[in-house]
């Protein structure tokens, strides 16, 4: 289980190495673009959400707990990023099985 601290650590969400792991993914790519979004997450009492602002200015560390680097889902991080391009923000959602069909690169 790893850590999101969000804002100089004033807020910190546990979540899966594996989950933070793709989320590490869409923020870098996101914000190197300078395109803040939302990002909802389960509250930590399990009632609600919390929706954080994704922006540059804001400080965010992120604390795996695993030794090793998880593997990645490609189709996963499409959704996530696809989501989090859109007028809702991202919200993190559970991760889907891996397609049988090859991942294809752009020519």
């Amino acid at each position: 289980m790893g850590q999101l601290l969000y804002d100089g650590g004033s807020q910190s969400f546990d979540i899966d190495d594996r989950a933070l792991a793709h989320l590490r993914l869409v923020f870098m790519n996101k914000l190197r673009r300078g395109e803040p979004f939302l990002l909802h997450l389960a509250d930590t009492s399990g009632i609600g959400t919390r929706s954080l602002w994704v922006h540059p200015s804001i400080s965010l560390v992120f604390s795996f707990y695993g030794s090793r680097n998880p593997a990645l889902n490609r189709e996963w991080l499409d959704a996530m990023m696809a989501e989090a391009n859109g007028p809702n923000g991202l919200t993190l959602s559970p991760e889907p099985a891996v397609s049988d069909t090859p991942h294809r690169q752009p020519a």
